[in-house]
């Protein structure tokens, strides 16, 4: 596929300027962060919890706040933005209907649709698509078989996973840059590259592989309007793939720059205890906020994905997305 935004797949049908989607980031994503990304061309996705320090007291709440969120982004910008559906397979998200309802009310363009269960959320991607809302999917484990089925359910775009991807792992040992291929080999509509993508080089590699786009999440955390605390951005900046830690959790793996409550769920994982109660320990929720948000990287754990060897500065969104698709011609 030409490396050009006039028969880039990904840039027509997502309304941008630059095949490049922010992905959604929890805690860590806000207003600022998604307008900013929009901004510079790309597409921004506000994450759960978007713009809190708290967790909502009930899922009305924490409905409305998203709505507050959306609305400060298009006070932010006019270009087009997404919000993150997590669908999850393993423990249905009761609020999901509510989120949903925010999306259809605000007209929110785009929907990232997550799932890890062992199907593809079907009944999600006929809703959405039933008012009109244009649809990222992403299984956090892609396989063939399940990229066919997203196609016939009528996705948009197709996001292809590697295990260099920072948060929720794969549950398969196959690297970024031989999954695109794969997945590419295997449907019509346009796929996106996620994972260990952070400079120029990884960004032109995921297209000579087929991919038409790309899927970042840790290169954002790194930047100037990041909610991400100043001594994880240091954090980032400093360490390299070789410095991770890798743990067994549910639904399948986890990796973080080390801390002690990293290095203690690698000890769980060693002494051969269970996903349960590795996960327990890790309380991703709140461990996530306290480790990556509040920098109290004494008590959380840090997610980055093994692109991180590659980013060597804190810089603003613009300057990460021009530097990252300056080979792409416009």
């Amino acid at each position: 596929m030409s490396n050009t935004n006039d028969s880039n797949r990904v840039c027509q049908i997502l309304k941008i300027e630059k095949p490049l989607i922010q992905g959604p980031l929890f805690w860590l994503t806000d207003a600022k962060l998604v307008a900013a990304v929009s901004e510079a061309g790309g597409l921004g996705v506000l994450g759960p919890h978007a713009g809190q320090n708290c967790l909502p007291k009930d899922d009305n709440e924490r409905a409305e706040r998203m709505r507050a969120e959306i609305r400060k982004v298009k006070e932010l910008t006019s270009k087009p933005f997404g919000i993150n559906i997590f669908h999850s397979g393993q423990n249905p998200d009761v609020q999901l209907e509510l989120m949903l309802k925010v999306v259809y009310e605000e007209k929110v363009p785009v929907a990232v649709v997550v799932h890890d269960g062992p199907e593809i959320a079907e009944d999600i991607i006929k809703e959405l698509k039933a008012h009109d809302v244009t649809i990222v999917y992403r299984q956090i484990t892609v396989t063939p078989d399940i990229a066919i089925k997203a196609e016939k359910a009528g996705v948009d775009i197709l996001v292809a996973t590697g295990m260099d991807e920072g948060g929720t792992l794969p549950n398969h040992n196959i690297g970024t840059f031989s999954i695109v291929p794969l997945i590419v080999d295997t449907v019509k509509i346009p796929v996106m590259a996620a994972g260990g993508i952070t400079d120029r080089r990884t960004f032109n590699a995921a297209f000579a592989l087929g991919a038409e786009g790309v899927f970042c999440g840790t290169l954002f955390l790194s930047a100037t309007e990041s909610r991400a605390s100043q001594n994880v951005k240091e954090m980032i900046v400093k360490t390299n793939a070789s410095d991770m830690d890798f743990f067994r959790c549910i639904p399948y793996y986890y990796r973080s720059i080390p801390t002690p409550l990293s290095q203690k769920l690698v000890q769980m994982d060693k002494d051969l205890k269970t996903r349960e109660e590795i996960s327990k320990a890790m309380n991703p929720m709140r461990n996530l906020k306290f480790g990556m948000l509040d920098g109290q990287t004494d008590v959380g754990y840090v997610s980055v994905g093994l692109g991180v060897s590659m980013i060597h500065s804190i810089r603003t969104c613009k300057e990460i997305i021009d530097d990252i698709s300056q080979d792409f011609k416009p």
